[in-house]
């Protein structure tokens, strides 16, 4: 608490910050005027990596993925110690919100099986593509996303932007990932069964392609996890940051995050600590190197 105040006092009253913080300020004046010793000192060196390694996250990691980007680093810090550092400096991770209601079911019609059974750990990429769909409040009124993870990275392989909830958002989504990835036989395309997902035309792309369609029981976010997880990520890391007050600005962020850090950057500890893309070029040079 007292390096928080410290860095803190060109802002705030140090009595202020005192008060909040219910430290004692005669405390704190006695703790400045000690010499450092070499624990505080160590600490101080690695609040500087952390607050690095946070603004690198664009400030949204938590004390896991810091962990994980300092052992990268060389550093061997516990978790615990690395959770303390990140309190006394006033920074923290973000914490996801409740996803809304995107999925509307057709009654009458018939679905594909759940050929998943929850089961999120393929061998290798282009076996379980999960797609699923959410919403953006924009001052210009709502834009809906729809994405297609390849589960053996966690990489966004497709993805559609539109203001609208008809089939063609997720057959475009599809359609990219189709074009990106060209998988072979064998793969499987698991959604929820929305109304866009058991359509005519998104069953075709999908038969056209070669892909096995799969989709979860009606009301079970369990049983399309892998996309959940994706979009409670995009919503804690950028969309409920801030206002969006015209839809461009919106698509634009959008496409930054998934192609730029989602994809390139953003550790996941799923992955061993690695980004989709570092994930998925690690494992092709060991096969390679095997091989």
């Amino acid at each position: 608490m007292h390096r928080f105040i410290a860095a803190e006092r060109a802002n705030h009253s140090v009595s202020m910050l005192c008060r909040v913080l219910e430290v004692s300020p005669s405390g704190y004046y006695a703790a400045q005027r000690r010499p450092a010793s070499r624990r505080d000192v160590e600490d101080t060196r690695l609040g500087e990596l952390i607050e690095e390694i946070h603004d690198e996250s664009r400030r949204t990691y938590g004390a896991p993925r810091v962990q994980i980007q300092l052992s990268r680093r060389g550093e061997r810090v516990g978790r615990k110690r690395v959770a303390r550092l990140m309190g006394d400096l006033g920074i923290s991770g973000l914490v996801p919100k409740r996803r809304g209601k995107t999925t509307i079911s057709v009654p009458g019609i018939t679905t594909s099986p759940d050929l998943v059974r929850r089961s999120w750990d393929p061998t290798e990429p282009n076996r379980l593509w999960v797609a699923d769909i959410t919403y953006v409040r924009t001052w210009e009124g709502w834009l809906y996303l729809a994405a297609v993870t390849d589960c053996y990275s966690r990489k966004v392989v497709g993805w559609s932007i539109a203001d609208h909830l008809r089939a063609e958002l997720v057959v475009d989504a599809v359609e990219m990932a189709i074009a990106r990835r060209r998988p072979e036989a064998g793969l499987v395309h698991h959604s929820d069964r929305g109304s866009q997902y058991v359509s005519l035309a998104m069953g075709n792309q999908l038969k056209e392609a070669g892909i096995d369609t799969s989709m979860g029981s009606k009301g079970s976010a369990l049983d399309n996890a892998v996309a959940e997880s994706f979009f409670a990520t995009l919503k804690k890391d950028l969309i409920n940051r801030r206002s969006w007050p015209t839809k461009a600005e919106a698509r634009i962020a959008i496409f930054e995050w998934i192609e730029v850090f989602y994809n390139r950057t953003r550790i996941h500890t799923t992955l061993g600590g690695y980004a989709p893309e570092e994930f998925e070029s690690l494992r092709l040079s060991r096969a390679k190197e095997a091989a």
